[in-house]
């Protein structure tokens, strides 16, 4: 005879052990069949910068060129903020590990916990996805700018120590700490003054009201003749930029590398990690993409997963060696 509860209670204990017993059955399936379950829905990318820039444009051209093998589009969400570092940090606050949520992560989310208290750790608060470039920094300045050359710009800044603006995109920012590391060696001082976004602190720059911009993303503007570049913080010169000098060739032993990648909420299933990897993989050697690259003179940084993981460990430690060196210390 089979015997029928009313007890509330007792079917809320069926209903749990079935939950479970799924639970189990599909942590049972194999890597590949879990993988191929994923995506479900659309994947949002918080990007830490306003729309317009050059990471915009990366994220938006490697997402459109991976919805043909994910099966999914990727949805840009714009979180600037802090640096850069709001959008990735808020990876970390009750954001589900599905692979549904992500962001564009740089150097300086490994940054901002050396420089102040923060609630989580860059080492084991995410799931590294996918190594994607590195940014090629430009110094540039107006097209009708005293200064012809880093060398010019360089000795006026030290005869006339924070007379002259140097924007940035945020205090931890790779530009910010490329600059006081210059400004250190050829004994200047600079004026940073902090913007939400490499176009803002273009347009600042186009309408006189900032002296100096050093940041990825300025050759479109630069090729228009409406900016003069001084030098890149690149080991050699850039394709686009034949006669523009290197910082090395002017004199100071500095190469700038800041890369971009995709990282995820921590505990994220290794299979679906796998899975984001190789279709970011795929959507790089689209010929879109490709264009991005060369228009925004961004160099090609591929690490997978483990390799991602790595760089992180090592680059804070070599962050917390340069933050000490230049005299940061933590508020």
């Amino acid at each position: 005879m089979t015997h029928f509860s009313d007890d509330p209670s007792a079917s809320r204990r069926r209903f749990g052990r079935q939950l479970l017993s799924l639970g189990a059955l599909a942590a049972g399936l194999p890597a590949a069949a879990r993988a191929a379950a994923f995506p479900s829905k659309p994947i949002t990318v918080l990007l830490p910068f306003p729309p317009g820039g050059s990471a915009d444009a990366l994220v938006r051209t490697l997402g459109h060129a991976a919805m043909a093998e994910l099966g999914q589009p990727l949805v840009v969400l714009h979180k600037p903020g802090g640096g850069g570092v709001t959008a990735p940090a808020s990876l970390t606050q009750n954001v589900a590990p599905d692979g549904h949520t992500l962001a564009l992560m740089h150097n300086s989310v490994l940054r901002q916990p050396l420089l102040q208290k923060v609630s989580w750790d860059p080492l084991a608060d995410f799931s590294y996805i996918t190594g994607l470039v590195s940014l090629s920094t430009l110094i540039t300045v107006r097209a009708d700018a005293p200064w012809k050359t880093l060398q010019e710009l360089l000795a006026d800044a030290k005869a006339r120590p924070g007379a002259i603006s140097y924007g940035t995109v945020g205090a931890t920012s790779a530009n910010r700490i490329a600059g006081e590391q210059l400004a250190r060696l050829a004994g200047a001082q600079f004026n940073m003054v902090p913007y939400k976004g490499g176009s803002e602190a273009i347009t600042a720059l186009l309408g006189g009201h900032l002296d100096v911009y050093g940041d990825p993303g300025v050759g479109p503007v630069a090729l228009s003749g409406k900016l003069r570049v001084l030098a890149s913080f690149t080991d050699q010169r850039l394709k686009r930029f034949p006669a523009v000098p290197t910082v090395k060739e002017a004199g100071h032993e500095l190469t700038v590398y800041s890369p971009f990648g995709i990282v995820g909420p921590r505990g994220m299933d290794p299979a679906v990690v796998a899975r984001l990897h190789a279709a970011f993989s795929k959507a790089a050697a689209d010929p879109a993409y490709q264009k991005v690259l060369e228009d925004y003179d961004f160099v090609p940084y591929r690490m997978d997963p483990a390799a991602y993981r790595q760089y992180a460990v090592d680059q804070f430690a070599r962050e917390k060696t340069l933050l000490q060196s230049l005299g940061f210390k933590p508020e």
